[in-house]
């Protein structure tokens, strides 16, 4: 679905959860994920998975914290953000802006917002829908972040 855009790319794989798209990113040529787990277990699994991978740690890093807290110590900026939130928690504005106002996403940065497909969502501040798909009871909504006014 984004084609080349993982070649090279910084990715950060937010609610990781299993790590599936942070280690999908890697399989296809992102230089570099960062899983943010809030589940201590989950997270030490994702790390054992990318040992059993043979990926160097510096290429799959795994932060454990809640995803409102990992946005205030994660440094650089990502290429591609994949923000998988439990369904009923609904958009995170918080994250989403703190990503922007921070400098780890910017106008060249995708964002991808998975969400239920009963749900419309719709762009957090400082951010324009690029495109929206369904697959049935999921659905992603591509963001790309505006420029910031200085």
């Amino acid at each position: 679905m984004l084609g080349s855009r993982t070649i090279g790319a910084r990715v950060l794989d937010l609610y990781a959860g299993t790590g599936a798209i942070g280690f999908e990113a890697l399989s296809r040529g992102a230089n570099e994920a960062v899983f943010v787990e809030s589940q201590p277990r989950v997270a030490q699994r994702i790390t054992a998975l990318a040992d059993e991978l043979g990926i160097e740690r510096w290429r799959a890093r795994v932060v454990t914290a809640r995803a409102e807290r990992a946005v205030e110590r994660l440094e650089g900026r990502f290429d591609v953000v994949f923000a998988d939130p439990p369904y009923a928690q609904g958009v995170p504005p918080r994250v989403f802006s703190r990503l922007h106002e921070r400098g780890l996403v910017d106008e060249r940065s995708l964002v991808v917002y998975e969400h239920s497909s009963r749900t419309q969502a719709g762009a957090p501040t400082g951010y324009a829908i690029e495109r929206r798909e369904a697959y049935g009871e999921v659905a992603l909504t591509f963001l790309r972040p505006e420029p910031l006014v200085s």
